[in-house]
């Protein structure tokens, strides 16, 4: 049967806000192989003069990575920082009770510096709220981020670190209201945590950005109350509270008509995570928006990859843990949820992909061997490279379709962003529809004559479970599709079948 279009219309008169591109920022954390035997492996042939590997600082670079949050994640709550500076022969050897595995801080704060600097991308650090606290945060900001002529900035550039740090956005602690968490808190008890490390580094530097710890999920007993109650307690000390969330198929499961809808969760999410911050700013009679950081989120099928190294191992190095294999099906996901984020750019200002390197991740590397992009990697970089600018307002006239999990949904899940420099337009648009094309029309209201479709790029299949492997890299790649065009100032295309696509629409004369 012939699926009625969907529509909508553009205007550029109604947007939801400019993109911050630390929408576009991913993670790092010391757990299992996204370090060690994924960014940094001496003695690699493409391992640079520090230990990093240049293939896949080339790949961090295309994928278009604005921000990494570094060091965790679970690991930040056991995180001992002076561990990880001066000389590397020096350095002790630990055990990570986070991922139950050996640190041997081979790689380090300044190791993360020179990799940010070397992608091109900005520090975001977090600061160890589980088993530390205020001194050891404003220790931590001082040894990074002091010109110098105090202990700490002086011992940094003994190090070899003559100029600082210079990191501006730093984590308040990690997922606290988390019982897995080493140093797991009350709300009370972190709000407390949280007001009080926060007054204190904004006594060195009252320009940074802090992020305070929301709880670990939507789906948590916690969620709601945790958050009203830690802004209650440090909404003028921070600018970001946290949302964290991953979406994949528990052992037995095979709902994909629900599993392609999860970018419903995300929207779900961050309106219920507004509705707080802005609930108790009212209360509190504040001029001041609390922003979204939404520091975590992914694709990750739990039950198919451990979680932890088999117990006769001890604490292994580099255990090869949270390894998923991504999957065409997965990859569209992740285009869905992209768009769900930048239908809320007015108030999600930055964002994390977790992770980078092999621990559910868009980069996989065999030690001494190749790097190569997953699925998740093309909906990500195209996003990066053509979702700058200001989102637009869109509102799809949609068919719809019933699911188990999420009810009545649209089966097109779409944003639009403009270019005011260029003029350019782009559509991202997500048909979620698993055996049926669909027509899409677009009315482009407000930008006079002359749009027409430079390109339009699809990422589809026959095979929901086609992967990129060792052996088979470039099984999934994006295409570009025949047919959108505009006439009379609306645009038509052809939605594949569960396809991620990316239209881009530029004046003719430019």
């Amino acid at each position: 049967m012939h699926q009625s279009p969907a529509r909508f219309t553009l205007d550029p008169a109604f947007e939801i806000g400019e993109v911050n591109p630390r929408l576009y920022g991913s993670f790092v954390e010391h757990l299992g192989r996204c370090v060690y035997d994924g960014l940094y492996e001496p003695g690699h042939p493409q391992a640079d003069e520090t230990g990093l590997r240049k293939d896949v600082l080339e790949l961090i670079r295309e994928l278009g990575v604005t921000t990494v949050r570094y060091p965790g994640g679970n690991f930040v709550s056991g995180y001992r920082w002076e561990d990880s500076v001066g000389p590397a022969e020096q350095r002790p050897r630990r055990m990570d009770l986070a991922w139950h595995s050996l640190e041997t801080n081979q790689f380090g704060l300044a190791e993360f510096i020179d990799f940010c600097r070397k992608t091109d991308v900005e520090p975001m650090m977090a600061v160890n709220l589980g088993t530390r606290g205020v001194e050891d945060a404003v220790r931590l900001l001082e040894y990074a981020n002091n010109p110098g002529g105090t202990e700490l900035a002086d011992l940094r550039i003994a190090h070899g670190a003559k100029e600082p740090y210079g990191i501006r956005m730093w984590c308040l602690g990690n997922e606290m209201d988390g019982p897995w968490q080493i140093g797991h808190k009350k709300p009370e008890e972190y709000a407390r945590l949280a007001r009080e490390t926060a007054s204190a580094m904004k006594m060195v530097d009252s320009k940074l950005q802090l992020v305070a710890c929301g709880s670990s999920g939507f789906g948590m007993p916690t969620f709601g109350t945790w958050e009203a109650t830690v802004l209650n307690e440090c909404y003028e000390q921070v600018e970001y509270v946290s949302l964290h969330s991953y979406y994949g198929f528990e052992k037995g499961d095979t709902d994909l008509a629900s599993f392609m809808s999860c970018g419903e969760d995300v929207e779900r999410y961050i309106r219920g995570v507004v509705a707080t911050c802005d609930h108790i700013g009212a209360k509190l009679k504040s001029p001041k928006k609390i922003m979204l950081s939404y520091d975590e989120w992914n694709v990750w099928h739990a039950s198919r990859s451990p979680m932890a190294p088999p117990e006769e191992d001890g604490f292994a190095y580099a255990p090869r843990l949270l390894e998923n294999t991504y999957s065409l099906a997965d990859a569209v996901l992740t285009g869905s949820l992209l768009i769900g984020m930048l239908r809320h750019a007015d108030r999600v200002t930055s964002a994390s992909l977790a992770q980078l390197v092999n621990v559910i991740a868009p980069i996989m590397t065999e030690p001494g061997g190749p790097a190569w992009k997953q699925t998740i990697f093309y909906p990500f970089a195209q996003a990066s490279t053509y979702g700058r600018g200001r989102v637009l307002r869109v509102e799809p006239d949609s068919p719809r379709q019933d699911t188990e999990r999420f009810g009545e949904v649209d089966l097109l899940h779409a944003t639009a962003v403009t270019d005011d420099r260029t003029g350019a337009v782009t559509v991202f648009a997500v048909n979620r529809d698993l055996e049926r094309g669909l027509p899409l029309e677009v009315e482009l209201r407000g930008f006079g004559d002359g749009l027409r479709v430079v390109e339009h790029l699809v990422l589809d299949g026959d095979d929901p479970q086609a992967c990129n492997t060792l052996d088979a890299p470039d099984r999934v790649t994006p295409r570009t599709a025949t047919g959108a065009a505009v006439s009379g100032r609306v645009l038509r295309a052809e939605l594949t079948p569960m396809s991620w696509n990316v239209i881009r629409l530029t004046r003719a004369e430019s």
